[in-house]
Order: structure tokens, then sequence, then C-alpha cells
């Protein structure tokens, strides 16, 4: 299941993996994962505190987290967390530049599957469709193949056995938080993708259908509070991330330590 070179540096939190590269060391280490000789499949995680506020009520989403190859710190939210309970200090490595980072560093050679976002209406391309169009321009990666996320759990293997005979290097999943890692970790077998990551909203950033927030807020570490003020349908999930500061305080007083 899980890879041992990532257990020297896997700490927990919150009962839940977390895994301390950097953003580099992110991308050498899918780049090897992909480009194996004998490749074989792994699942990645992108934490922020939204998962684990949902995993709190969800023991099935815990168990697929606890399952991942590799779990990096997406939100500026996990490392603070990280910094108040660990006493770490943990490099960001979120969904959207692990995508980018890996279209940018190879280019044709990678064949990229997209999945997820809605589908297209009256004869337009849908999300992935248009991910992938944009990719292939940006980064000349091959499309491997696209396909919509509002399918049905009972679906799950139809989809699976389109991806793999697509043999993509890479798959991304942006089917929202837990739908996507519960996907990836049930099918991984079946898919057989070397690399098949959860990235949440990057498929609406390739497509154009959500805008990157600004440098400076993500330099901030407040690139969510931006997405949030600037995205209406992004506001019902504000109060969960608002309960994510006051558990976590909590959890401090109570003297929760993760481990390494």
């Amino acid at each position: 299941m899980t890879d041992s070179a990532v257990h020297p540096a896997r700490l927990t939190l919150f009962d839940l993996p977390l895994d301390a590269p950097s953003l580099p060391e992110t991308l050498d280490r899918l780049s090897e994962w992909m480009f194996a000789p004998a490749p074989t499949p792994h699942t990645v995680v992108t934490l922020n505190p939204e998962f684990v506020m949902d995993s709190r009520q969800d023991p099935d989403f815990v168990r697929v987290i606890q399952s991942a190859d590799l779990v990096t710190a997406d939100g500026v939210g996990i490392v603070w967390a990280a910094r108040h309970l660990l006493g770490r200090e943990l490099p960001r490595a979120p969904g959207v530049d692990i995508a980018q980072g890996l279209m940018q560093r190879h280019g044709p050679e990678l064949r990229v599957f997209f999945l997820g976002g809605k589908p297209g209406a009256d004869g337009e391309p849908g999300v992935a469709a248009r991910a992938a169009q944009n990719a292939f321009h940006d980064y000349g990666i091959t499309v491997a193949g696209h396909h919509h996320g509002y399918f049905k759990t009972e679906q799950d293997a139809e989809i699976a056995a389109l991806i793999r005979e697509a043999r993509p290097h890479l798959l991304l999943t942006g089917m929202g938080g837990g739908r996507q890692e519960k996907f990836n970790e049930s099918q991984r077998t079946a898919m057989k993708v070397p690399v098949a990551i959860g990235c949440g909203g990057t498929l609406d950033v390739l497509a154009g259908t959500a805008e990157l927030a600004p440098e400076w807020t993500r330099r901030a570490g407040v690139e969510f509070v931006w997405r949030i003020a600037s995205d209406r349908s992004r506001w019902g999930r504000a109060p969960k991330l608002a309960r994510f500061v006051p558990f976590v305080l909590a959890e401090k007083g109570r003297g929760h330590q993760g481990h390494a």
C-alpha cells in the first residue's frame, strides 16, 4: 500500500498521515513513480482543513487517507495546525501546484487523464474537456482522456476501466473532497495508474472556470479566504473551515500531540 520511502518523513495529525516533502521533492517523487520501469499504482491526498473536519464524521474517509502513498499539506491551515500541534514547520504542496508542476516538467511524455467537473451542455465541452484542451495548449502534455465527474458510485468500475484502457501516467481527479479520494483508492488496482491525485478545484483552474488566487494571497497563505470571498458557490463551506481554528486550539489545550 504505502511506499516505504514515505515513512521516514511521515507525521500524524488528528489520526491522519501527513508527509513533509517540499513541492520540488513532491514532483521528484511522483515523477519516479510515474516513469518507473515497472510502475505500480499510487494515490496522493492533498490535505486541507476541510478534509480534517469531514474525516471526523467519516471513518471511511479516514481509512482512505491513511491508505494514501503520499499526503501533502495543501492548505495553509494544515501548516498552521502542524506548527501548533506538532511543533513543525511544513512546506506546502497544493494540488494545483503539483499538477501544473508535473505537466510543465514532463510535457509531451506525460499522459494525463482528466476526471471531474460538470459535463458540457448544448454541445459545449465540459470542465474536464476544457482542462485537457488548455493543458495541452499550455504544457504540451499528451491527453490520455477526460470524463466529467457527474456519475454515480455504481458506475465507478466502468469509469475505472475507461481510465485503465487510456493508460495515463497521471490521473487528476476533481470530484470534491472525499468522493475523489475514495474513488482513487477503491479503483487504484483496477485503474493501474502510477499516480492518481485528488485535486479538487484544479480542473476548474485549468479549464478557466475558476481563477487562481493572486500571488500575494498565496504568499501570505490566505488564498482560500480570497476564493470564498470571490466565489459565491464556496460560501457554504466557510462555516466548516471556521470551525477548524477552534478545533485545533481545543486539541492543543487538551495536550494533543501528533507524532512522526
